[in-house]
């Protein structure tokens, strides 16, 4: 696949995706937990996203921005992947989405 063409459905490849990285001291994804706060598709094939962390002492602070760099990276024919680091709002559980309430028993 070219580079040149728009990769139909790409929002959804990459909130597919983020869906499989997960925060390692909590059993629920990061799209789930509300970390993802901005993803956005433009043209040719490149992602920009703002995410967050639970917290900026997280362990994972380094590894989980990483992964969702590599795993969008991986997206056959997916351009460039910007990825910007937030911690502005702070991080709340009413972020979460009632998927991620309900598995981690906050409903």
């Amino acid at each position: 696949m070219s580079n040149l063409t728009e990769i139909p459905n790409l929002r959804e490849k990459v909130i597919e995706t983020l869906k499989t990285i997960y925060d390692p001291e909590i059993p629920v994804d990061i799209w789930e937990l509300g970390l993802i706060y901005d993803l956005k598709i433009f043209p040719i094939n490149n992602v920009y996203i703002q995410m967050t962390l639970t917290s900026p002492n997280c362990p994972s602070a380094e590894t989980i921005p990483q992964e969702v760099k590599d795993k969008i990276k991986a997206i056959e024919g997916v351009n460039e992947v910007e990825l910007e680091l937030t911690f502005d709002p702070p991080y709340s559980t009413d972020m979460m989405s009632d998927v991620a309430k309900l598995e981690l028993g906050f409903m």
